[in-house]
């Protein structure tokens, strides 16, 4: 791959983390492997700005994602931590070692049974003569346990890094609390490892733009996510650093104790990481951020089941790959400090994603048709648990990606009178920008519109109505049973007084809990004092959206 990329190091950390990320790794590797043709030209995306290049010890050129991921002891299934592609670390040992040596192996866990297809890449031919890999069988997903059950892509093996002090399964050893997370990258054992890490993909770029970092917010990752912003950005000042705080689906009220839990590594990891980050965005299918349980958000063309980690991140992974555009653009002058400056304005370093997957389009429809259809904010989805996307919106970053350029203008014969002022633009773009113009008046509108759309083949679960079309387009017809491959998304980042709101509400949540009723929480090294300025800092932030519309306390 040709050189000039501003490059971003991924940093991967939880287990949910890492199921956002499996999706998210397996759509750009299905982007690179798909073919180019008039309606999806190469070169929008810069694939350089998320891989490197590399060669093994026998000379074979290799692309690996540039990442650094971290999990708990337990979470790689049949994977290896070292990755497949650099060879047998111990073999390699052996061979440079002459002395005796002693091997003790551990049993390795067996592949998940179905997805076989997916390791090894069998497929079928389909009817327009195309190999297409198998789809996982209905059913069979919730078989799913880990992550690394369903990755495709090969790691560098210097992307794994395991916590072995901590489990993955079972009830003892967890990492539940802030605490726990923050004195893990205190222990020298893992800073120094993650600094190595650092080091390593740092010296092979030549203009790393910044950061982005996949957190679990739920649990004790959100005190190692906290650790990690806060190296990054003493280590690497001036690059952008933009976190994404994840959260799985719906949770029980029959489970106080991971609830009061949830709720105090969710504060503690929002004022921490947002302190140390140019950005923080939390995602969830969720529709809280606190103690009330909601329901989870609906789609109009999707079908999901919310209590799978499978399904619920690979919408977020979608969601991702469509709002991180603007800093991965081969020809496009916003780097994520650009993008991060123009949406946190005045300490609004949290925002929120909404999105619309997909993006309903008929065949043969323009984009002014389908958005005057579309209407306005109602029509978004809320990604980050913190309520619709109402009020004011400060600033918004907007992607629409998927769309023929044949339809980005209004047909219609000269001399028709124009149903919308959207239909009298000359541009997709100059659509876009009226729309948003439109919606919101008197915020910060940055927009971006792609002709390559999101890619869902498999393993990606198969959520679509039998509405759509293979290129997920509403069809008025019959369905044609058809596997949907690639969707239109619209996708944005919103600085706006909904995430005041939410941060104001968690406030006051943690404000009313005794936690010295958890001690457990306590004892994994906060104390009574780290709650008190906890509570301070969420007001604080609340309090940079005061203004929008009527906002208080």
């Amino acid at each position: 791959m040709a050189g000039g990329a501003r490059e971003v190091l991924t940093l991967q950390l939880g287990h949910f983390a890492g199921f956002v990320g499996a999706h998210w790794w397996n759509q750009q590797d299905a982007a690179l492997c798909a073919p180019t043709d008039a309606t999806e030209p190469p070169g929008e995306l810069c694939p350089d700005v998320l891989y490197r290049a590399g060669r093994t010890a026998h000379g074979q050129e290799t692309y690996t994602p540039r990442l650094i991921l971290m999990d708990l002891k337990g979470s790689l299934s049949s994977l290896k931590q070292e990755g497949g592609l650099y060879g047998d670390r111990q073999l390699d040992a052996a061979i440079a070692w002459q002395g005796k040596l002693t091997t003790h192996k551990e049993e390795l866990c067996p592949p998940n049974p179905y997805l076989q297809d997916l390791l090894s890449a069998e497929g079928v031919l389909s009817h327009d003569g195309i190999w297409r890999v198998k789809p996982i069988p209905n059913g069979k997903e919730s078989s799913i346990r880990v992550w690394s059950d369903f990755l495709r892509v090969h790691l560098h093996p210097r992307s794994i890094c395991m916590i072995q002090k901590y489990n993955h399964d079972g009830e003892a050893g967890r990492l539940e609390a802030f605490g726990q997370g923050e004195s893990v990258l205190k222990e020298p054992r893992y800073l120094e490892e993650l600094e190595d890490r650092l080091h390593f993909y740092m010296e092979e770029c030549d203009y790393l733009q910044g950061f982005q970092i996949l957190c679990d917010l739920h649990n004790g990752f959100s005190g190692v996510g906290a650790k990690a912003t806060e190296l990054l950005q003493d280590e690497y000042s001036g690059r952008g650093i933009i976190t994404w705080g994840l959260l799985p689906g719906p949770y029980s009220l029959g489970e106080p104790q991971k609830n009061i839990y949830r709720l105090l590594n969710t504060a503690f990891g929002l004022v921490q990481m947002s302190a140390h980050s140019s950005l923080v965005c939390p995602l969830s299918l969720g529709g809280s951020l606190g103690l009330r349980p909601e329901p989870p958000v609906t789609f109009p063309h999707l079908q999901y089941d919310a209590t799978l980690p499978f399904h619920c991140a690979a919408i977020l992974a979608t969601a991702l790959d469509t709002v991180t555009v603007p800093y991965r653009l081969r020809s496009s002058p916003v780097s994520m400090v650009h993008l991060a400056d123009m949406l946190n304005s005045s300490g609004k370093k949290v925002v929120t994603a909404a999105a619309t997957i997909p993006f309903p389009l008929v065949p043969g429809q323009s984009l002014p048709d389908a958005l005057v259809q579309l209407g306005g904010a109602t029509a978004w989805t809320p990604l980050s648990a913190c309520g619709a996307p109402s009020g004011t919106r400060f600033a918004q970053s907007v992607v629409l990606r998927g769309l023929d350029k044949a339809c980005h203008t209004s047909r219609l014969a000269p001399g028709t009178r124009l149903p919308s002022p959207l239909h009298a633009c000359d541009t997709g773009e100059d659509v876009l920008a009226r729309y948003l113009q439109q919606e919101q008046p008197g915020g910060r509108s940055s927009a971006h519109l792609l002709l390559a759309p999101c890619k869902v083949v498999p393993p990606y679960p198969c959520l679509f109505s039998p509405s759509l079309s293979r290129h997920g387009l509403l069809l008025d017809g019959p369905p044609l049973g058809a596997a949907v491959e690639s969707i239109p998304v619209l996708g944005a980042l919103c600085s706006s007084s909904t995430s005041g709101r939410a941060l104001g509400d968690l406030a006051r949540e943690l404000g009313k809990l005794d936690v010295r009723r958890w001690a457990s929480f306590m004892d994994a090294g906060v104390e009574q004092g780290d709650v008190e300025e906890a509570l301070q800092e969420l007001g604080s932030l609340a309090q940079c959206y005061q203004g929008g519309d009527g906002l208080a306390d």
